[in-house]
C-alpha cells in the first residue's frame, strides 16, 4: 500500500485540485465534500465514451487529495442512470467493427466501475427514478446506497441477448452469489423496497428530501474521521477479496503501524486523550 494513503496528516491549507471542465458530468465541491451528477438528459443519463472519460477524469483529479472526505454520486433530471447507451452499442454492430473494438469498448466501462469501487474517500450511491442496468452495476460501486422507495432497478441484459459483463463482479460482491444469479439471470425488475431487501440498497426514503437527509448525516460521521484513516480502512476491506488468513493478517498490521505512527494517527489518538477535537475533523 502506497504510504500516501497512510501517512502525514493532511494539510487542510493545501490547494485543491482543479476539476476538468466536463459536459456530462455536473460537479459541486463544498466542506469537504464532492457532488458529481450524471447529467445527459437525452438518453436518461446513460454511460458511453464520453461520460467514462469524464468520470475517469474527475476520479483521477481527486484521488489523492485528503482535503476531500467523501463523493455523492447521483443523476440530474430525476433519474440515476438508464444504463449503456444502447445507441451507442447498436453503432458497434456496423459492419466493419471488430471483436476487438466491442471489447475495448465493454472493457472502458469496466474501468470506470473499478475505479469508483477502489475511491480513497467514501462514496455514497444516491438513487431516485432508475438504476437500470450498467446504472445499477454502477450504484454497486459505492460504499453506501441510498435509494427512493418507488426508484426502479432491473438488470435487463439478458433480455437484450448480451450478458452484464462488467457489473457482474460488483453486484456480486455486494448482494452474494445467490441474489445476484436470480436478479441477474431472471430479468428481474423491482423497487427500492425490494432492493433494499435483497441487499443492494442500504437505507431508502420516501421522497428526495429524505434520501438528502440521510446523506447528510453520513457525511457529518464521515468528515470526523480521520481522511487517510478512512483510505487506509477502504483498502484493507478491498484487499480482504484477495488475502486471507495470516498473510492477510500480517499486512493488516503493517497499515496500521503506518497510519499509528503518522501525524494523523498521533493527532487522533493525542486529541482523544486531550478531551478535544482532532485538528483533522470538520465536524
Amino acid at each position: 500500500m502506497a504510504i500516501a494513503a497512510t501517512g502525514q496528516m493532511t494539510n487542510m491549507n493545501s490547494v485543491m485540485p482543479n476539476l476538468p471542465t466536463t459536459t456530462k458530468l455536473d460537479t459541486a465541491r463544498s466542506d469537504g465534500w464532492l457532488t458529481i451528477w450524471l447529467n445527459s438528459p437525452q438518453n436518461k443519463n446513460a454511460i458511453d465514451d464520453e461520460m467514462c472519460a469524464e468520470l475517469l477524469s474527475v476520479m483521477d483529479a481527486i484521488r489523492s487529495d485528503r482535503t476531500l472526505r467523501g463523493i455523492t454520486l447521483r443523476g440530474r433530471n430525476g433519474v440515476f442512470c438508464s444504463g449503456g447507451d444502447l445507441k451507442s452499442f447498436n453503432a458497434m454492430q456496423a459492419p466493419g467493427v471488430t471483436k476487438a473494438q466491442v471489447t475495448q469498448m465493454n472493457r472502458g466501462i469496466g474501468d470506470v466501475f473499478l475505479a469508483l469501487n477502489e475511491m480513497p474517500q467514501v462514496v455514497i450511491c444516491l438513487v431516485e427514478g432508475a438504476a437500470i442496468a450498467g446504472g445499477l452495476g454502477m450504484m454497486c460501486c459505492g460504499d453506501v446506497i441510498l435509494a427512493a422507495e418507488d426508484a426502479k432497478f432491473s438488470l435487463t441484459e439478458t433480455m437484450l441477448g448480451i450478458p452484464p459483463a462488467q457489473i457482474a463482479p460488483f453486484v456480486v460482491a455486494r448482494v452474494g452469489l445467490p441474489t445476484a444469479r436470480r436478479i441477474m439471470l431472471t430479468g428481474a425488475r423491482f423497487t427500492g423496497l425490494e432492493a433494499q431487501s435483497y441487499g443492494l440498497v442500504d437505507e431508502i426514503a420516501p421522497d428526495v428530501a429524505g434520501l438528502e437527509a440521510i446523506e447528510a448525516k453520513i457525511r457529518k460521521g464521515v468528515l470526523k474521521c480521520g481522511p487517510n484513516a478512512i483510505a487506509a480502512t477502504k483498502h484493507l476491506i478491498l484487499s480482504s477479496r484477495d488475502k486471507s488468513g495470516v498473510g492477510m493478517m500480517d499486512y493488516a498490521a503493517e497499515v496500521f503501524a503506518d497510519c499509528m505512527l503518522s501525524d494523523e494517527g498521533i493527532e487522533g489518538i493525542s486529541s482523544f486523550v486531550e478531551k478535544r477535537k482532532p485538528k483533522w475533523s470538520l465536524q
